[in-house]
């Protein structure tokens, strides 16, 4: 007798949808011998399937343990249900469902077998730059609306001809329901404006103008780069000038493994990532024996580089011969270029070419900066190839919107318990970028179906992203709820590592600048944080920040100003003295002494400002962390070289003084200690310090587990000698891997405490 026909119904969430799920449960099927259907909707797959239990329970085992590579299951519920006695399997047509989401993929880069296609004479897609499958091309940037089906795409107005139209309704093909599917014949062309060529000849022309020392705009997936050759001097310089780019670091893009490791040494921890399908930009060390170096004007007074990997096939093909920096599409502070004309129009006195195509860009996502942490990614920028993933919450709670940050702006969208990070946008200090933030907003929002029932931003009424979001929570009646930027930070770095609800930790919270509760501008705090509070255990002792933000241009100041309160006499012979012209220094003391705009920080960033400029490292800065990063390179090159020793006051919270640290850095400076080793022993003495402070804490709190969060531990260095200490002293030690230290992450951790608030 055969065994009895059951049937149930299944329902899957997660990343399902543009990752090759449907012709995945097709062919698994297929093999156990099960009828029915799968679907795609708005709130994930839908799959009715139909067999004897033992090819059930197979079919369920393989949907849950061998899903394709890109997908990501967070749940799957199955239901028994009547037979229908079908016969086969069939992939249905997707459908939308009211109020419902799903994640979205981000974009991904071209596939091994894409690539081979590239450069196959013998391939119809030979040299077509936007080849791609069900496995690699654009997601997040193309996307309309879900469910994630060609006409809700940029893809929309291309139709598709015979050849591809058979590859795309064929279930065990890879391109089946690839929505970017094309070809030569029938998709998106190049067109190199203003020579008027199309196609592979527009191509060919670019690589030569490259070559010859031009640079061009070129349009990718998620806006548009600035590129020129990166071993010339002169056209690195030229992109400088142009760009408003003092010095900040550009990366740059290499052909191959191969090549890359001309330039960096490169680990398999670093390897491993960029190589991954989301292949972000990766800070490596610099080869001292490099035979052929990039241009030095690249990263200036830098150890690393930024260095990546071609992400789509246009790239693969202009990276034939020469390494390109590829640096975002704008003037520096503003955002980049996402379509034809805006490019024409913002970048003509960038660009002496253009090389574009006729795929518009729905969504603008800048490339992800990662930094590598015991062979583990430290997010740095999170963009393309990791937004819009979602992070799960540590419950189910209402529909937020949290504003995120003044600088590295992103922001977030909760529902339920999963958290919507949106891609890095930028810096919120003029219109445009203002703009993109709105535009990024309303595309998310509506993508992922969520009605905000609560706002979120920062204590600091002055930025932009608290005003933004005041005026959206006004305008639509909802409560506003102000968030400490440290809690948001600790927050963060709790909802990434999915700790629950009660949960609490040491959260050591080190950054630039971030308003108090006191009204004092802090960033260098030792937290006991849960999500609903946090408890201030200590903090660096507050100093005067003179002239406000003009100090953090100028770290001169704030080594000038250290001195002041360690009570040291201002040397002529020291390097930030002799930076900082006579009259300048009278002002600075009146400052000092009476608090004229000199407002109280606790900043651990302007402290490394400070001991950059005491030592000679950097006295003025042209970008965020300028002194802090060359500081950092400077104490990489050390051999261990002991530390420096903070004091601390008694008190609750207790301070940190780190005035016996400026003393024996002037005592070691005197006797012509090496750079590297007193910026070596500056490094260890902050890690030894903030381990002392956690023992401390532990003692007042009982809490075991320490977290690392805020944009100083963007600093590797700072970070695995902060990590060592703690584990030396046992505790359990939790830093970022899914969203930055810096303010990029901010916005995760203001959803989730108001969500439980």
């Amino acid at each position: 007798m055969p065994p009895p026909i059951l049937r149930r119904k299944i329902h899957i969430t997660g990343v399902v949808q543009g990752v090759g799920f449907r012709p995945f449960v097709y062919g698994a099927a297929l093999r156990c011998g099960i009828a029915g259907f799968v679907i795609n909707n708005s709130a994930g797959v839908e799959i009715e399937a139909e067999g004897a239990s033992t090819a059930l329970e197979e079919f369920l085992r393989i949907l849950r343990e061998e899903p394709p590579a890109l997908a990501r299951i967070d749940a799957l519920e199955s239901t028994a249900i009547p037979a229908l006695h079908e016969t086969a399997f069939t992939i249905r047509h997707s459908h939308a469902l009211a109020g419902e989401n799903t994640p979205v993929p981000p974009d991904i880069a071209t596939c091994p077998d894409c690539l081979a296609e590239l450069f196959d004479p013998a391939n119809r897609r030979y040299r077509y730059p936007f080849n791609n499958c069900t496995n690699c091309g654009p997601r997040f940037t193309i996307l309309r609306d879900l469910p994630y089906d060609r006409p809700l795409t940029t893809m929309a107005g291309f139709t598709m001809c015979p050849a591809c139209e058979a590859e795309y309704r064929n279930p065990l093909d890879r391109r089946f329901h690839a929505q970017p599917i094309a070809c030569p014949q029938c998709g998106p062309q190049l067109h190199l404006h203003p020579a008027n060529l199309t196609g592979d000849e527009a191509l060919r022309e670019a690589q030569r103008l490259l070559r010859a020392g031009a640079i061009l705009a070129i349009k990718g997936i998620g806006g548009f780069h600035l590129a020129c050759d990166a071993t010339n001097d002169f056209a690195v310089e030229e992109l400088r000038r142009r760009k408003g780019r003092a010095d900040k670091p550009f990366a740059v893009m290499l052909r191959n493994m191969e090549t890359l490791r001309l330039y960096a040494n490169v680990d398999p921890g670093e390897e491993k990532i960029l190589t991954g399908r989301e292949r972000p930009i990766v800070l490596l060390n610099k080869r001292a024996d490099a035979q052929r170096p990039l241009a030095e004007s690249v990263a200036p007074g830098q150890s690393q580089l930024g260095l990546f990997l071609p992400y789509t096939p246009l790239h693969a093909l202009l990276l034939e011969e020469t390494p390109l920096v590829m640096t975002s599409g704008n003037r520096s502070d503003e955002p980049i270029a996402r379509d034809n004309d805006e490019a024409l129009a913002r970048l003509s006195q960038l660009a002496d070419a253009f090389l574009l195509h006729n795929r518009e860009i729905h969504v603008v996502c800048d490339d992800s900066v990662l930094r590598v942490h015991a062979a583990r990614e430290l997010p740095i920028r999170r963009s393309r190839g990791y937004a819009p993933l979602p992070v799960a919450l540590p419950a189910a709670g209402p529909s937020i919107f949290a504003a995120g940050a003044e600088l590295k702006a992103t922001f977030c969208l909760a529902r339920g318990s999963r958290a919507y990070l949106s891609q890095h946008i930028g810096d919120m200090e003029n219109l445009e970028t203002q703009h993109a933030y709105e535009r990024a907003f309303e595309q998310m929002r509506r993508l992922f179906h969520i009605e905000p029932e609560a706002v979120a931003c920062d204590l600091h009424p002055g930025y932009l992203s608290t005003r933004w979001a005041s005026a959206f929570a006004s305008g639509n009646h909802l409560p506003l709820i102000h968030v400490q930027h440290h809690h948001a930070h600790a927050a963060a770095l709790m909802a990434e590592h999915n700790l629950p609800n009660q949960a609490q930790i040491l959260a050591v919270v080190f950054d630039g600048t971030g308003l108090g509760t006191d009204n004092a501008i802090w960033g260098g705090e030792i937290l006991a944080a849960g999500y609903r509070s946090f408890n201030r255990i200590a903090h660096l002792k507050y100093i005067r920040l003179p002239g406000g933000d003009s100090a953090v241009r100028k770290p001169y100041r704030m080594a000038l100003a250290h001195l002041h309160a360690a009570g040291l006499a201002w040397e002529p012979g020291l390097p930030c003295v002799a930076h900082c012209a006579q009259q300048e220094q009278s002002t600075l003391t009146r400052q000092l002494e009476l608090g004229l705009n000199s407002p109280l920080t606790s900043s651990m960033g302007r402290l490394f400002d400070a001991a950059s400029s005491l030592l000679g490292v950097r006295h003025e800065v042209s970008y965020e962390a300028q002194g802090a990063m060359e500081l950092e390179a400077l104490a990489a090159s050390a051999e261990d070289a002991g530390h420096y020793s903070f004091a601390f006051t008694i008190g609750e919270p207790f301070a940190i003084d780190p005035a016996p640290v400026w003393q024996a850095m002037l005592h070691d400076m005197r006797n012509n200690t090496p750079k590297p080793v007193i910026a070596a022993r500056f490094h260890r003495g902050v890690a030894e310090m903030i381990a002392a402070c956690c023992v401390r804490a532990r003692t007042l709190t009982g809490l075991t587990t320490a977290g690392i969060t805020g944009g100083v531990f963007q600093n590797v260095l700072l970070l695995r000698l902060t990590t060592e200490a703690l584990e030396r002293e046992s505790f359990h030690v939790l830093v970022h891997r899914i969203v930055p230290p810096n303010d990029g992450g901010l916005a995760l951790g203001q959803a989730t405490i108001a969500a439980c608030a």
